[in-house]
């Protein structure tokens, strides 16, 4: 089968990507939400979401980045508006196990309501709860059930497309690992181990999955 993508609309090559650039990583992406109320309670609000465009650019500098679209309502998203206003974003890496909390937090809602707060009020999540705790040396939180989050600060924005589609970069300032997936191997560097931390995956359409056990091949010299 040859696809010539210039037959298909935005919708029919989107829904074709999906399911032929597997398996993505998730951005499970943290942000502080502007909410009038919450700043009159004297409250902070978290925007929590997942992204699967998403990926690393370069190591120096350390930059990742994330694609988000718009809302169904053609607004820009929560994540895109809040990193504009406060230039940070935490990104998780979540496990297998969170699969059913990561689809419970792309769900639209409005500007300044929090995914955490709904999550934590609908019991039907497997029973499941989402805290945050300090992030050491950065001003937002992360969420203490991830064994990998990245304290990140906006690099740079590029919108390209029609609609537009919004691209992020974010440089990396530090990174939170459970000492509980690491070790240190025989040069002295940190080894973590993907099995442990069972990170979930995107696939197309309603589609997830795991990893299966790793395996190691050497490249040539």
């Amino acid at each position: 089968m040859i696809i010539n993508f210039s037959d298909y609309s935005a919708n029919q090559r989107y829904h074709l990507m999906t399911q032929t650039i597997i398996p993505r990583p998730i951005a499970w992406a943290l942000t502080l939400s502007d909410d009038e109320l919450a700043k009159k309670d004297n409250e902070c609000k978290f925007n929590l979401a997942p992204f699967s465009y998403f990926t690393a650019v370069s190591s120096k500098p350390a930059i990742l980045m994330i694609s988000v679209g718009k809302k169904t309502t053609g607004e820009a998203k929560d994540t895109l508006v809040n990193i504009l206003n406060h230039k940070k974003i935490v990104i998780h890496i979540a496990s297998e196990q969170q699969s059913e909390l990561v689809t419970q937090t792309a769900a639209t809602l409005a500007h300044g309501e929090s995914e955490l707060d709904l999550i934590n009020l609908n019991e039907s999540v497997d029973n499941s709860l989402l805290s945050t705790v300090p992030f050491e040396g950065f001003s937002l939180p992360r969420l203490e059930q991830c064994d990998i989050a990245y304290g990140c600060e906006l690099y740079e924005i590029k919108e390209i497309g029609d609609i537009p589609q919004t691209l992020i970069f974010v440089e990396v300032k530090q990174v939170y690992i459970n000492d509980k997936v690491t070790e240190l191997d025989t040069r002295n560097r940190v080894k973590v181990h993907a099995d442990m931390i069972n990170p979930l995956a995107r696939l197309g359409a309603s589609e997830y999955a795991g990893i299966t056990k790793p395996f190691t091949k050497k490249r040539p010299e």
